[in-house]
């Protein structure tokens, strides 16, 4: 067994406590490369922001539990080179099974996530409870999930989402003793959140979703006052970026995300932490495809991959600073 310790790496308490108190909520960013890290923590040093690591079970299977812990042994030695100590977590999103938390907590991840949201309310607690278990006897924090998110995101699928019940909450966190909780309240994974159905339309023909449920968010808070909330499915899908893509050869209509203001809003509540996968998605495949439109002659993977990396960092950076709140709070 590995411990996330020996990495250099946190748990997620102390830093959701802090996010919590300072009014402000933790990027989580899902990664499958190395760009994608040098993105990521070149982005959050330069803001001077904790983050989180995040990485699928797809990810695993593309990358390679060792290699990927490796590389977030690397992200901790890459950010103290850049010249900042910022807190990092390495976290196991939508985990499916006891099984795949337990080998994530022994090959040093420092917080897992179990998603037990589409089974029966008592198999979820049952399943949570037990990775709870685990994780907390080796100090790793574990993140629940309570609702369901609808959309597409890796093997993570379902077709519509259900608002998360108030009346649950206490009852679920009591008896799981989960350490955060992810919420249902309108958010989707994948880039297409809703449908045309669910949305209205600007006048340049851009979907505009429906608002988020912060009712619902209001009233958890009230049911479990000072609990880290979790939003899951929360980019924003940036138009610049599918239109870049489909200036250059892509095809993804009818993409919608969820509206930056309202994630400002939430992230001034108990929500202290926010996944952002579908955004890097975008904001990595728009560039390179802009890149072989302009060098149709180039094939040096390092000659396109450089100016993704730059894209993402910068779409990173302003996750930080201009959406999240986090920027400034490494060091707190």
């Amino acid at each position: 067994m590995l411990s996330y310790k020996e990495l250099g790496l946190v748990n997620t308490r102390d830093m959701f406590a802090k996010a919590m108190k300072g009014g402000y909520a933790i990027p989580a960013f899902n990664f499958n490369n190395m760009e994608q890290m040098q993105a990521i923590i070149q982005a959050c040093v330069e803001a001077k922001s904790p983050v989180i690591l995040q990485v699928s079970k797809g990810a695993r299977q593309y990358a390679n539990k060792f290699i990927l812990r490796n590389m977030a042994r690397g992200a901790v030695e890459y950010a103290h080179e850049l010249g900042c100590d910022i807190p990092i977590v390495l976290h196991l999103d939508h985990g499916p099974n006891f099984e795949v938390a337990k080998d994530c907590i022994d090959n040093g991840f420092s917080s897992v996530m179990i998603d037990g949201s589409a089974l029966p309310y008592d198999e979820n607690v049952k399943l949570t409870k037990q990775v709870v278990e685990y994780a907390h006897a080796h100090d790793v924090t574990v993140e629940a999930e309570l609702g369901v998110l609808g959309g597409v995101e890796d093997d993570v699928a379902a077709e519509e989402s259900k608002y998360t019940k108030p009346e649950e909450v206490v009852d679920f966190t009591s008896k799981t003793g989960c350490d955060s909780l992810a919420i249902s309240i309108g958010t989707s994974h994948g880039r297409c959140k809703f449908t045309p159905e669910q949305c209205t339309r600007s006048a340049d023909g851009v979907l505009v979703p429906p608002p988020l449920a912060f009712n619902v968010l209001e009233a958890i808070e009230k049911e479990l006052p000072g609990f880290p909330i979790v939003l899951h499915g929360s980019s924003s899908v940036p138009m610049e970026y599918v239109r870049i893509i489909e200036q250059f050869g892509g095809k993804i209509p009818d993409s919608v995300g969820i509206p930056e203001d309202q994630l400002r809003k939430a992230a001034k509540s108990a929500v202290c932490k926010i996944n952002i996968d579908s955004d890097g998605r975008l904001a990595m495949t728009a560039a390179i495809r802009k890149f072989f439109a302009e060098h149709p002659d180039k094939f040096d993977p390092r000659e396109y991959l450089g100016p993704a990396r730059e894209e993402l960092k910068k779409m990173y950076m302003h996750k930080c600073t201009d959406v999240l709140g986090s920027a400034g709070h490494a060091l707190d």
